[in-house]
């Protein structure tokens, strides 16, 4: 019966989502604020339906009811609660269902907040956001819905993959999908922006909010999912271009992009245009990402393996949404004002040639991804490596962090290069010194690497200078830095750390991927290989029951220099479920670096003796990778919490103005 009741809420909030689309539009026509508010009030309503057929289908995975298709495919009674919950989004309806849940929310919250916003375009804006809920919601009732039941239902499920029961996965796509779906108000505001033919510094700070937010929740959603495949694959890497990966982050790269260029739009009333071309892609790319993992067309561990009828109508639903959008911005966009002039050497310069470079960036991630699909499709396959982005994506965000210190440091609308020059000049000399050093004295010696190592102390040493320069440390008394330090707005300290963050990741990533060591040898009890400084030796393997698999684990002791200084036990799990066994790895933590162990499958040497594959990995400063973009999330956060950043204080400053100048922000 809750299933039912499930299905019949998610019947429900498709209908609220089609009434708000509706008396939005219907309130924009006629300029009512009666129906405005309606729309407005549908919008919730519609969100509180997917709630409740959310829950619903958490109750069902809880209590293992396996009348419903879906906990029968993806659940077990052996399954800890935590798992269970998990499963909910583990599979295609599931994560759908999700999906929705996040939109409806966004929806609701946008049509909630945002007072200040003229009510023609936030009229625009909800009925926009009632589309995308209608779209994906008829798709989720008619095509995906997660609560069917079947006639029969089997006395076990088939449980979740072992590969998805872990901590880290159970919340990546919640965050994932946070940051996926934000993106869907950007999309709205722009398209609303487009109709009504506004765009100006109040719209910029109106989608700053929304794309802050969703920035911050995409960059947690893709380092946990990176700090997944590290920990669990057992391959001892953190990022391989795969598909999967990529379907994500280049909705963050649009995301970054837009965030910078939406500045320039403020401050200066420049690049409105590319500001909303960056709002629909962002979304778009979201949209993408939805379309490759459930559409069959990708095998891969954290895909979803669904029949190519949905995959079809996905990409009926990214064609018509994403196309109708640009359609709109082709016709639309010529016509938006231009906006203030600045020269070559300025703060809008620097933001300019960021998001060129981004958007290049873009470009070939997309490329890397889609163009070995396009070819199979037409029956030639090809494969695009890791070499590939290495040789393309690269150089560009190594252009990105080298002009990256400066921007800040430039004034608006015409900058001092020479000054910035001189600003900079000791950033510039202890990065260099930094680099040379890590070439001369770290074995082997890699080029790439310690080129690497200097551009992330120059970033983290530019973002230093920048807080020199605010704070004017060492030319006015340290009670006045100090004062200067603490008064700084929020939006600064989070830029201040969004840039650090980068720098902290960068100095990890051409660390680890620079200098890495690698070994892997079949040893008996007792046996031991090396790997960097650090002798490993594999003391036992015994067996061990898990909550839901039985294990052989493994226990290695590590010394260096004759010296114990940890010892690791990595596993080999079987789950009876599914009839899955996965590897468990161990970390061993040297500082800010990570030892990584991993027990392979039992052999049998020549003499009869049983021996296990062991593989180990050395991976100096592998930490700085995952702390880095917690860093720039942090970072996002502390912006968004700025009071120029709330979305109420375009009311406020409105009602502090005379009445004619009041009467402009009214729409057209």
């Amino acid at each position: 019966m809750i299933a039912e009741f499930g299905s019949f809420a998610l019947v429900l909030a498709l209908t609220f989502a089609v009434v708000q689309m509706a008396l939005s539009a219907a309130a924009r026509v006629r300029r009512s604020a009666v129906l405005a508010a309606a729309g407005e009030g549908a919008a919730v309503a519609s969100f509180a339906g997917v709630a409740i057929a959310f829950a619903c289908l958490i109750h069902a995975f809880v209590t293992s009811d396996f009348s419903v298709a879906n906990v029968a495919a993806n659940s077990h009674t052996e399954k800890p609660l935590l798992y269970k919950v998990a499963g909910t989004w583990g599979s295609h309806e599931g994560s759908i269902l999700l999906w929705c849940l996040i939109l409806t929310g966004y929806g609701a919250a946008a049509a909630t907040l945002g007072r200040g916003l003229p009510r023609g375009l936030k009229a625009l804006m909800v009925a926009t956001q009632g589309a995308l809920g209608t779209v994906f919601l008829a798709y989720t009732v008619f095509a995906s819905n997660p609560l069917t039941r079947i006639a029969m239902p089997p006395v076990e499920g088939r449980s979740l993959n072992p590969l998805l029961q872990d901590p880290a996965l159970a919340i990546h796509p919640p965050f994932l999908y946070s940051g996926y779906v934000g993106m869907s108000v950007v999309f709205s505001l722009a398209v609303a922006a487009l109709i009504e033919g506004r765009v100006d510094a109040a719209w910029a700070r109106w989608v700053r909010p929304w794309a802050l937010a969703a920035w911050s929740f995409l960059t947690v959603g893709i380092t946990l999912g990176a700090f997944w495949a590290y920990y669990e694959l057992g391959w001892g890497g953190w990022w391989f271009w795969d598909p999967v990966e990529n379907a994500s982050f280049m909705p963050w790269l649009m995301a970054t992009a837009l965030l910078h260029s939406a500045v320039v739009t403020e401050k200066r009333g420049a690049l409105a245009g590319w500001s909303l071309f960056l709002a629909i892609g962002a979304f778009t790319f979201s949209m993408l990402g939805a379309f490759l993992v459930r559409s069959g067309v990708l095998t891969s561990v954290h895909a979803f393996a669904v029949d190519p009828k949905r995959g079809v109508l996905l990409l009926i639903i990214l064609g018509v949404t994403a196309g109708s959008a640009f359609a709109l911005f082709a016709w639309r966009a010529p016509k938006l004002a231009q906006g203030g002039l600045f020269a070559p050497i300025s703060r809008e310069s620097a933001l300019v040639m960021n998001n060129i470079l981004l958007a290049a960036a873009t470009t070939t991630v997309m490329f890397g991804t889609l163009f070995p699909l396009v070819r199979e499709a037409m029956g030639t396959p090809i494969s695009i490596g890791p070499g590939y982005f290495n040789w393309t994506f690269a150089p560009l965000m190594a252009a990105l962090a080298i002009i990256l210190p400066a921007g800040p440091l430039l004034a608006w609308k015409r900058g001092d290069l020479h000054g910035v020059g001189q600003r900079l000049w000791a950033a510039a000399l202890i990065a260099l010194g930094c680099g040379l050093l890590a070439y001369a004295l770290v074995s082997p010696r890699k080029a790439f690497g310690a080129l690497g190592i200097a551009i992330g102390v120059w970033l983290v040493a530019g973002v230093v200078t920048e807080l020199v320069e605010r704070t004017r440390a060492f030319r006015v008394s340290a009670a006045d830095s100090w004062r200067r330090l603490t008064g700084l707005p929020r939006g600064a300290w989070g830029m201040t750390l969004a840039h650090l963050g980068l720098g902290v990741f960068v100095l990890g990533a051409c660390a680890e991927l620079g200098w890495k060591g690698e070994a892997a040898e079949a040893l008996p009890l007792g046996g031991a290989l090396d790997v960097g400084a650090y002798h490993l030796t594999l003391e036992t393997v015994r067996p061990v029951e898990g909550p839901n698999y039985d294990s052989e684990r493994a226990m290695i002791r590590v010394t260096k220099a004759g010296r114990e200084v940890c010892t690791g036990e990595p596993d080999r799990r079987f789950y009876p479920a599914g009839g899955q066994t996965i590897s468990g790895i161990a970390l061993c933590y040297r500082g800010a670096s990570h030892l990584y162990m991993v027990l392979g499958e039992r052999r049998k040497a020549l003499d009869g003796t049983p021996v296990w594959l062991i593989r180990a990995y050395w991976n100096p400063w592998a930490s700085l990778i995952f702390l880095g973009p917690v860093i720039m999330a942090l970072g996002g956060l502390t912006s968004l919490s700025d009071r120029r950043m709330r979305l109420g204080v375009a009311r406020r400053r409105a009602a502090a103005t005379p009445a004619p100048a009041a009467a402009k922000e009214q729409p057209a």
